[in-house]
């Protein structure tokens, strides 16, 4: 099954545009996981656990895993959410770019050592940095076009024939880029009225939209600016709100990320029509 294969049946089965981000903060994790040199598995696991049946997908940022050397335990993450519920998506935020050669161990990352089902890459060096990525056929490219961050305007709307560098990024995706048919791009829920321009050029094109919960985006603009004519289309992510719903130390971390889940998933279902 491929990746949009895999997302399309996601969303219908859990009624569901959630997607769990898993950023573990080791100064936020509750205190039994502090000591524990498998907290970070335990804690990430316990969340999954607990969303599985809310959400469209599971995004791992891996920076939170490298920088605390737990590349260890992410990949046993990723190996329990595939085990568990392989029919979720399993999206790795690296945000790789990097010449073809590079990019090809890179790919190899992703899709071999972690098993993602698709991976985050950045654009700025152009098709030859992502063309690895697009060599694996059934997996997703998720490109970043218009980002969330407020510097993400220092570059991505500076003017190119006339139109913003956002645009052009999500033309060449769709039209150049996207022969596979697994593309995504990353648009910031904070930026509803570019998140609306992108869905126009490109589609039915997925878009993972970072940006609302701790962010500030606002869901019900989120929503009408992004979703497509059968109210799917987005990977709408929530990462902290979820992950640290109750006060650090808090026994029933998983329980009240379940009930953050569900009211976002619920909140986003709401103006999906």
């Amino acid at each position: 099954m491929t990746f949009i294969e895999k997302l399309s049946a996601a969303w219908a089965a859990n009624d569901s545009l959630l997607c769990v981000g898993l950023d573990p903060d080791m100064a936020r994790l509750p205190a039994q996981f502090q000591n524990d040199p498998q907290g970070i598995y335990q804690f990430c696991t316990r969340i999954i656990d607990a969303t599985a049946d809310l959400a469209c997908s599971f995004k791992p940022q891996i920076a939170y895993f490298a920088a605390l050397g737990a590349e260890g335990q992410l990949e046993k993450i990723c190996a329990y959410a595939k085990e568990n519920y392989p029919h979720i998506p399993l999206i790795l935020d690296a945000k790789r770019g990097d010449i073809g050669a590079t990019a090809k161990q890179y790919a190899r990352e992703a899709f071999d050592r972690y098993g993602a089902d698709a991976v985050t890459v950045n654009p700025y060096m152009g098709s030859d940095s992502v063309e690895p990525y697009l060599e694996w056929s059934d997996r997703g490219v998720i490109i970043l076009c218009r980002t969330s961050n407020a510097g993400g305007s220092d570059l991505q709307f500076l003017k190119v024939d006339g139109k913003p560098l956002y645009q052009h990024v999500a033309k060449l995706v769709a039209e150049k880029w996207n022969a596979n048919g697994q593309c995504a791009l990353v648009v910031g829920a904070t930026f509803p009225e570019e998140l609306a321009q992108v869905r126009g050029i490109v589609g039915d094109m997925p878009l993972l939209v970072p940006g609302i919960g701790a962010q500030g985006g606002d869901i019900e603009a989120t929503v009408k600016a992004g979703r497509t004519y059968n109210g799917t289309g987005m990977m709408i992510n929530s990462s902290r709100a979820i992950l640290y719903a109750t006060p650090q130390g808090g026994e029933d971390f998983a329980a009240a990320a379940r009930r953050m889940a569900q009211e976002t998933r619920d909140a986003i279902n709401a103006h999906r029509a």
